[in-house]
């Protein structure tokens, strides 16, 4: 029944994605998020991705709709920033994994900027806002239940076969999803889906704890600190949070706290040393060759050339020095200069929407926008997550929020219902546009 009800979602959005691509989009952002076929039993290996994007490019092909594609800087330094991966992976010390591992980041990058072009309106952005927390609040909401039930004892584990599925990466994940939930909540009206919000909100932040990730731990109290400052509730916020902090730390079992104590002892941690050890093969080898060495650099060899200590292979697990290793300084520079400048963008969507009532609501998308951004820079220093979509993903959030606000699309859209559901809804009639009064 499970895999019936999954195959008519996915057939039906990518049949009615040849009509509206931005349907097939959502669609394909739902799957490389949330890898729904994955709990299947007999779609587990099906291209059901592949099939959302076909029918997103035949769409965009043939739809009428308008398609802009704003060149801000942002997108600018991103498609710079996938020529020089290209030109990396060209010049890249073991050229056939790096070849796959480039195939692999370029679908996803080629998609980000597919969005663009038809992701533009209020309610397609609400769309995709709500499918990319959606999609991510499952596991978190899930892996919550779990740790409660179990006192914490486990660890929560993201979804097989992607990006996320080890317990670090996960709980990245549901850091930098919490704050969407967050700006979800103050678009809702009815109290019970509010306080449905809420709830969901405090099971992902358990399941945060529940993945025992010291990397999770540091990123999500960076990301409360920085939630609680831009929320505009910060009394509410100063009696409530660390209320939620101690009730939730109480869950936590005493393997739980010392493996968080280490953080303080990193220099007697296995673990941590390997990063360390990776973190200075990643730089020297960056300093002898200008292009990075391509995508696949954890190979004995160039451990033995580079690393203070040759037989402690390790993965970086950090944003920074895997994009250093990989792609050289130039790739790192390009790396940090699109976040840096969407975090900004953010705070600017932040401060300009503020300036007229029919676009107030894209103020606190700005401002969450940011937060998870935080989360995903202190987080991302332990987790090799370089090329995962949800940070590409929240800078689209922050590119289209601030066209639309230039744009001034709220004088073509009107008024606009809450539910987000509404522009899935093709079989209402949809009300005539006012005419254009012309000019003498």
């Amino acid at each position: 029944m499970r895999d019936l009800l999954l195959f008519i979602l996915i057939a039906g959005g990518v049949l009615y994605g040849l009509r509206a691509p931005w349907v097939a989009i959502i669609g394909w952002t739902w799957i490389s998020m949330m890898n729904p076929h994955g709990l299947s039993y007999r779609l587990n290996d099906a291209p059901v991705a592949q099939a959302f994007a076909i029918s997103a490019l035949l769409g965009m092909l043939f739809s009428r709709e308008p398609k802009p594609f704003p060149l801000t800087r942002e997108i600018v330094l991103l498609i710079v920033f996938m020529i020089w991966m290209t030109i990396t992976t060209l010049t890249a010390i073991h050229f056939d994994p790096s070849f796959e591992m480039w195939k692999r980041v370029m679908k996803i990058d080629v998609m980000v900027l597919a969005t663009l072009l038809v992701i533009y309106t209020r309610q397609h952005l609400m769309a995709f806002v709500w499918i990319v927390a959606a999609s991510l609040a499952f596991y978190g909401v899930k892996g919550g239940l779990f740790t409660i039930a179990t006192g914490g004892a486990y660890r929560v584990w993201g979804p097989g076969g992607g990006y996320i599925q080890g317990n670090n990466e996960v709980g990245l994940a549901l850091v930098m999803t919490i704050p969407l939930m967050y700006f979800l909540r103050d678009t809702l009206t009815h109290r019970w889906a509010r306080f449905a919000m809420l709830l969901a909100m405090l099971l992902c932040a358990a399941a945060v704890l529940g993945t025992h990730s010291r990397g999770a731990l540091l990123a999500v109290a960076a990301m409360a600190v920085v939630m609680w400052w831009r929320s505009g509730k910060r009394l509410v916020g100063l009696a409530f949070l660390p209320l939620v902090g101690v009730a939730l730390l109480t869950f936590m079992p005493e393997h739980w706290w010392d493996r968080m104590g280490t953080i303080k002892t990193y220099d007697e941690d296995d673990s941590a040393l390997g990063r360390l050890n990776a973190w200075i093969m990643a730089y020297n080898l960056a300093k002898d060759y200008f292009m990075g060495g391509g995508y696949a650099i954890i190979t004995p060899e160039l451990f033995l050339r580079y690393a203070p200590e040759p037989d402690r292979i390790h993965a970086a697990h950090s944003i920074y020095f895997m994009v250093l290793g990989e792609h050289g300084f130039v790739g790192l520079t390009l790396f940090l200069a699109i976040f840096t400048l969407a975090f900004l963008s953010a705070g600017r969507l932040r401060k300009q929407a503020l300036k007229h009532p029919e676009t107030k609501w894209l103020s606190p998308l700005g401002a969450m926008c940011q937060v998870s951004l935080v989360g995903y820079a202190v987080g991302g220093a332990f987790l090799s997550l370089s090329y995962w979509d949800m940070p590409y993903n929240i800078v689209l959030m922050i590119v289209i929020g601030n066209q639309w606000i230039a744009k001034k699309r709220w004088l073509v859209e009107g008024p606009v219902s809450p539910n987000p559901l509404e522009p899935l809804m093709f079989w209402r009639k949809k009300p005539a546009k006012a005419a254009t009064p012309k000019h003498a």
